[in-house]
């Protein structure tokens, strides 16, 4: 993906995710909860993950030897704060990374 093809999909995202009310209106907020939700490791690794490739549930609970709660429960994190989100297919469910997760991804952890 080009950075112009890139840029182009997170302006598109972030745009579809204000209009779904998904995306807090206070910034500061909207932050602070993702830097929360990144402040665990399980987390953080699940999204260096997907940055490799999209994962059902099964492939992520496998991976890291997660339960279902804990698995649903750190998703569910990923998902509230725009991480991650579900693709669905008639055969199963993926998580990928979002804009934002993808963000992280390359200016966080790669630069470490």
């Amino acid at each position: 993906m080009t950075p112009e093809e890139a840029a182009k999909r997170k302006e598109e995202w972030v745009s579809k995710m204000k209009r779904e009310g998904k995306m807090k209106e206070d910034m500061t907020e909207d932050h602070k909860s993702c830097l929360n939700a990144l402040q665990n490791p399980v987390r953080r690794n699940i999204l260096i993950a997907l940055g490799r490739q999209k994962m059902s549930l099964e492939e992520i609970k496998a991976e890291f030897k997660l339960k279902d709660v804990q698995a649903n429960y750190n998703l569910n994190m990923l998902e509230s704060t725009l991480c991650v989100e579900k693709e669905e297919s008639e055969e199963t469910a993926y998580y990928v990374l979002t804009p934002r997760g993808e963000g992280y991804v390359k200016n966080v952890e790669m630069k470490k």
